[in-house]
């Protein structure tokens, strides 16, 4: 009788699950067979819109408070104009310059630097500039986490509320990591992405590592002319000079490769690279220990060495990429403007091995043993530093019409980088710091650059129909899709625009013509909180639902009887017949 019962309500329970399905789960021909019995259901008044958070959208262009974007002289410095809404500190292009060692006091103080952080020496050959240089960097952790906090340390946002973990070289530096003793966010001289470094053909570079992270370090000039050892008694760690490697005493290394050259300076400690550099190009800096990890975490940057010409005080450092505003002579010679752009690729998980661990041990272990980086996929792409929309505030390519513009492009990536232009096309005139001859110059919009490679680029504003299709906003972004993204919302990544000055308000921001930009400066937006077509959508007609509390409930029914009806067919299966009395 009981089991009689049981199979009955198993049929009850099963035919109230089939009326509580969705029809539309069912196989088409099921569907079909369905509204031949049932006839269609009645109509539903759809479920209300939902518009999304009330946004607090940041300033798409903060003011220039200290007149940074203007053109100037500092210390006898000519500095160009930057007319991008975020520009260089003047100061610290002064230094760059002139040297540490060469500027007024005042002059040091604003750029931040130490007096040592970039030294010139002696005019070797008499033509009017330094040829011995002494550059020092530090190694700086942004975004990393902290026993007094729960949100991260020094903090450098790449897009509206993305912090990603990284590592990067700083130019030595004076006062605190952070803004002030109130805030967490860096100090504008600790950044992404390590500082271009800029030297003159033939000068002597003496380049020390000043190793202050928790972890060994090194710097491997890519593409530079370099010895790959030092045994002719220049500057170098004390503690390096007796080498001991395998049982015999060894020069100096300075390829920065530890398999092979020099053991790398532990925390605390430093190297001094030597150079002497007699080809000039756009090359390549990077660790080189675990490179794996460290070039993907933002150690790495572009190293330009300038023809020799008299007089030729190049800007040894730009900070943050982007515009060069004290070209060289041989720059200033062939164009009107020079910009350097550096992609990027960070690995959002292995970012978060500094945010989830304090003890350095941990973070060792698991960024260099646990982290996979065959199982893993990029999920920022950067350009100078930044994702959209904040390259928009400060990798903007400025032009006027008629000009020759030089790009000096890096893929410091993991990717292939191909760099589309709209309304442009460039002509390639450099492969990894060596000249294309002439002939063999070619004219592209999209500019192929693979893993490590440097591409310079000739951007030429005639408006022709060819080179440029005249004045405008002209985007230009990484043509993998993937990289037009901020970990998949779009649009982000190294997107940024060839902008004409007709196209630019008083404060540096493109007079976009579109959509609306208030939700790209929420960190909702791109945490996929806001319906992406919010701003030209006044009906709510494409926007997220509030849900429906009648689904609801069907739900939690269906559950419920699904439940019920699973613990049925359990009792079933397992309480055994009963044996007849009969015969027994």
């Amino acid at each position: 009788m009981q089991r009689r019962v049981l199979w009955v309500v198993f049929v009850v329970l099963s035919i109230s699950a089939a009326l509580l399905v969705p029809r539309q789960w069912y196989p088409l021909s099921w569907q079909v067979q369905w509204y031949e019995w049932f006839g269609p259901g009645g109509y539903r008044e759809r479920p209300p819109s939902d518009s999304g958070p009330e946004l607090a959208a940041e300033e798409y262009c903060p003011d220039d408070v200290f007149g940074w974007r203007k053109g100037q002289v500092i210390d006898g410095v000519e500095i160009a104009p930057s007319l991008n809404c975020i520009a260089d500190n003047p100061y610290l292009v002064a230094a760059a310059v002139k040297g540490t060692n060469n500027v007024s006091p005042t002059t040091l103080m604003q750029s931040g630097l130490t007096p040592d952080a970039v030294v010139m020496g002696r005019d070797l050959d008499g033509d009017g500039d330094p040829d011995e240089v002494h550059i020092r960097l530090e190694v700086t952790e942004l975004n990393g986490s902290s026993p007094d906090r729960p949100d991260p340390m020094t903090q450098f946002d790449i897009a509206p509320g993305i912090r990603p973990g990284l590592w990067v070289f700083t130019p030595k530096s004076v006062g605190m990591s952070t803004e002030n003793f109130e805030s967490v966010k860096a100090n504008p001289l600790l950044r992404a992405p390590s500082p271009v470094i800029r030297v003159e053909q033939g000068d002597k570079v003496f380049l020390t590592l000043e190793n202050t992270h928790y972890m060994p370090h090194t710097i491997h000039l890519h593409g530079v002319d370099h010895p790959f050892s030092q045994d002719h008694g220049m500057p170098h760690d004390e503690s390096m000079s007796e080498h001991e490697v395998h049982g015999h005493t060894a020069p100096v290394g300075n390829d920065g490769v530890p398999e092979t050259s020099e053991v790398p300076p532990m925390p605390a400690r430093s190297h001094t690279y030597e150079i002497q550099p007699r080809h000039a190009g756009t090359m390549f800096y990077h660790c080189h220990v675990q490179s794996n990890i460290h070039i993907l975490m933002g150690l790495q940057g572009m190293f330009v060495v300038e023809e020799n010409r008299p007089n030729n005080w190049v800007q040894t450092l730009n900070i943050a990429a982007g515009q060069v505003r004290h070209s060289s002579v041989a720059v200033r010679e062939a164009f009107d403007r020079e910009y350097d752009l550096h992609f990027e690729d960070i690995y959002k998980g292995l970012g978060e091995v500094i945010q989830t661990r304090i003890d350095p041990r941990l973070i060792i272990r698991d960024a260099h043993r646990q982290f996979d980086i065959t199982q893993a996929k990029p999920s920022y792409f950067l350009l100078n530093g930044r994702s959209f929309p904040y390259t928009m505030r400060e990798s903007l390519v400025i032009v006027k019409p008629d000009e020759k513009v030089k790009l000096r492009m890096l893929n410091g990536g993991n990717k292939t980088v191909p760099v589309h232009t709209h309304g442009h096309k460039l002509t390639i005139t450099h492969l990894d710091g060596v000249e294309v001859p002439p002939a063999a110059q070619v004219i592209r919009d999209v500019v192929t650059i693979d893993s490590a490679q440097r591409v310079d680029v000739v951007l030429n504003t005639t408006n022709d129909g060819l080179h440029s299709y005249g004045p405008g906003i002209w985007l230009t972004h990484d043509h993998q899709e993937v990289a037009q993204t901020n970990a998949g919302i779009g649009p982000g990544g190294s997107m940024t625009a060839i902008v004409y000055e007709d196209y630019l308000d008083d404060g540096g921001f493109p007079k976009v013509q579109g959509v609306e930009w208030k939700k790209f400066f929420t960190p909702e937006y791109y945490q996929r909180e806001v319906p992406v077509w919010l701003d030209y959508d006044p009906l709510s007609q494409l926007a997220d639902t509030t849900g429906s509390s009648r689904e609801a409930v069907r739900f939690l029914l269906l559950g419920l009887i699904g439940g019920a009806w699973l613990a049925v067919v359990f009792i079933l299966l397992r309480r055994p017949r009963r044996r007849s009395a009969i015969g027994g």
